[in-house]
């Protein structure tokens, strides 16, 4: 799964795929792989992608953040 909003909100807070690795306590290339989408993170590290940039775990995914649909 890409992550299409981890790599946005990265380049957003012009932070570096080091810097955002070392803060995490990951590698730099396990990094990339979750923003090209060759690794998934599991949701313990969902959880603290969130936490760190301050957005949801749908901002992560998706690029956005959750709408809910219209039910009529």
């Amino acid at each position: 799964m890409k992550m299409i909003g981890l790599r946005l909100i990265r380049k957003k807070k012009r932070l570096s795929q080091l810097k955002v690795a070392m803060d995490l306590a990951i590698s730099r290339e396990a990094l990339s792989h979750y923003e090209t989408g060759k690794r998934s993170p599991d949701i313990n590290l969902l959880s603290r992608f969130s936490e760190y940039f301050d957005v949801s775990i749908d901002y992560l995914i998706k690029g956005e953040e959750f709408k809910p649909k219209n039910h009529r």
